[in-house]
Order: C-alpha cells, then sequence, then structure tokens
C-alpha cells in the first residue's frame, strides 16, 4: 500500500485521469494524415517526426487534416538547437491564416524562453500564459521532453515533464476548435523531433 500511494502522488492527476480511451495521433509511418505546407522539410525515420530547417523566412506547419475541440493530447519533443536561438510548438484548436505560411490558434511552446508557456499565434500575438518555475526545472533543453495539453470549453492547461506549466481560462471569443499542428519557427537552422503523439477526444458535454 505504501508503494502504491507513492505512485500515485508522483503520477499527475491528468495522466491518472486520462490513460485509458487514447488512440494514436501518428500512425508511426508517414505522414498520409497530415497536410504538408512545404515539401522537404518534415520526413518520419524510426517512427518519429522529423521537421529540418534551413534556416526559414517565415514559419511552417505540419498540421492535422481532421479538427479538434476538448481533448487530452499527449507529444513528447527534443529540439536540436545549436544555435540556441531556434523555437517550435504544438498548435491546437487552429486554421489556417488567409494568404501565409502561418497559422491562428493556441500554441504550447517549446524553445527560447518560452518553454512551458502557453502562446497565442497569429491572434492576440502574446504569452497568455507563461510557464511555472517548477515546470521549467523539468525541462531537457537537448533531450525529450513531454508535453500534456488538455483543451475542454474555455479552460486550457498544459503539463511539461509531468508538472502543471500553464493554465487558461478563455475571456473571449475565439476559435474553440481547429487542427493541431507542429511548428517549424522562422530563423536560424535547427531540427524539431515529435513521437508518441497520441489523443483522447472529450465529449462536447464536459467542456466548462
Amino acid at each position: 500500500m505504501r508503494k502504491l500511494g507513492i505512485w500515485l502522488f508522483l503520477v499527475s492527476p491528468l495522466a491518472l485521469e486520462a490513460e485509458s480511451g487514447f488512440r494514436p495521433l501518428f500512425n508511426g509511418k508517414d505522414l498520409s494524415e497530415w497536410i504538408i505546407d512545404t515539401p522537404g522539410l518534415w520526413r518520419v525515420q524510426d517512427g518519429v517526426i522529423i521537421g529540418t530547417s534551413p534556416g526559414l523566412p517565415y514559419n511552417d506547419f505540419l498540421r492535422t487534416k481532421k479538427t479538434y475541440r476538448n481533448f487530452i493530447l499527449q507529444v513528447s519533443f527534443r529540439l536540436t538547437d545549436p544555435t540556441g536561438r531556434a523555437n517550435s510548438g504544438i498548435q491546437f484548436r487552429s486554421k489556417p491564416a488567409p494568404d501565409s505560411h502561418e497559422v491562428i490558434g493556441y500554441q504550447a511552446d517549446i524553445g527560447q524562453q518560452y518553454w512551458g508557456c502557453l502562446y497565442d499565434e497569429s491572434r492576440r500575438k502574446r504569452v497568455l500564459a507563461p510557464a511555472s518555475a517548477e515546470a521549467l526545472a523539468t525541462v531537457n533543453k537537448t533531450g525529450w521532453n513531454r508535453y500534456t495539453i488538455r483543451a475542454e470549453g474555455r479552460r486550457i492547461t498544459l503539463e511539461l515533464n509531468g508538472v502543471q506549466s500553464a493554465e487558461w481560462l478563455e475571456n473571449e471569443e475565439v476559435e474553440d476548435s481547429g487542427f493541431i499542428a507542429l511548428q517549424l519557427h522562422s530563423g536560424p537552422p535547427f531540427q524539431v523531433e515529435f513521437k508518441d503523439l497520441r489523443i483522447l477526444e472529450l465529449d462536447r458535454s464536459q467542456g466548462r
């Protein structure tokens, strides 16, 4: 019983709640279920989605064909950045920006001074909720990290490596559904990798 109690203490509430009902967001083999903005930047190797930027003048996104509203999304990611200036992120509840490579929507940010932050891409163009110090202390800047993103009604919660990083209660009328996308940010060359993408869709009636 003592060991069980310790295990329950170490596992986050979101992880405990969401262990059942998940399905893969990525088939582990190819990008046939995704929309590729710029050919040649994204590939799959050994079950990992790899985005390689040669130094882009614009942000590029790998987008799901399906849209999602209320869900829990889990993604492992790793940033390879010799310059220390690279940035990436995971978009959700997003839509295309007209006549642009850009997208509009929420982003769980990755890199630079934005690790663990909730950013509003191309809409309010600012950090909506900064990362907690406790979550930032878990970041491995050269290795694998894991996001758990929960979007349910107006409430958005981010966990970074099992520690709550950011929470946001939306008070404006914005899109509550959209695609999920992986970002290659403009700027110097870098590589970002994503694996173990899985999603649990939540019933709309559970939204808050």
